[in-house]
């Protein structure tokens, strides 16, 4: 069996720490994974995904089109960009954040009635796809962990808690500290908690 997941977001939110946690966790505890990552314009905000994929028979780090089983959106407008990754009965994980480009800003300089797209508007279109939605406030809950950079560790605390997935929060715990600063390490934790508990 092979579970895919999908991660998206923007430059800086931490993705990349992510994959790496993961990547650690499943090399720990004997699980074979392979990950693939896509910076971008990464250190200007610009996209940023990874492909992670746990399982005997994975060959390729890229997760075929429709076969993601979950998607992790640190950011709302690039997990609507990566939707088509996620099969139909597949569950998405988003942060209610909006960052929004700088081309939408650009248009609404030349015609201030152009409205940016909204939360809601996002939220309808991936609703076409899965109903499985758990839309979490990342931020909030990081901050109550004691670092707001946490935000992409409560999320994955959050896909933690999900039917199937390939590694459960203990054995994340146990390897973590080899991914974070020391100083960082018990917010981490709380973050992952609290991810795992917003569900």
């Amino acid at each position: 069996m092979i579970y895919n997941i999908m991660t998206s977001g923007v430059g800086g939110q931490g993705l990349m720490l992510v994959s790496n946690i993961l990547g650690l966790t499943c090399a720990e505890f004997g699980l074979n994974i392979r990950t693939a990552e896509v910076h971008g314009l990464a250190q200007r905000s610009g996209a940023i995904y990874t492909h992670i994929r746990v399982g005997d028979n994975v060959f390729s780090p890229l997760i075929p089109y429709g076969e993601a089983d979950v998607l992790m959106g640190m950011e709302a407008i690039e997990t609507l960009r990566y939707i088509e990754f996620l099969k139909p009965s597949g569950t998405i994980i988003l942060n209610n954040y909006l960052w929004y480009p700088v081309q939408s800003t650009f248009e609404r300089v030349k015609n201030p009635e152009t409205s940016y797209v909204s939360f809601e508007v996002i939220l309808a279109q991936l609703k076409k796809v899965t109903q499985e939605i758990h839309i979490i406030n990342a931020l909030e809950l990081a901050n109550h962990a004691g670092n707001p950079l946490t935000s992409n560790v409560v999320l994955l605390g959050a896909l933690t808690k999900l039917k199937g997935f390939p590694v459960n929060i203990d054995q994340i715990k146990k390897v973590i500290s080899n991914a974070v600063p020391k100083k960082a390490l018990e917010a981490n934790l709380r973050a992952l908690q609290l991810g795992f508990e917003a569900i």
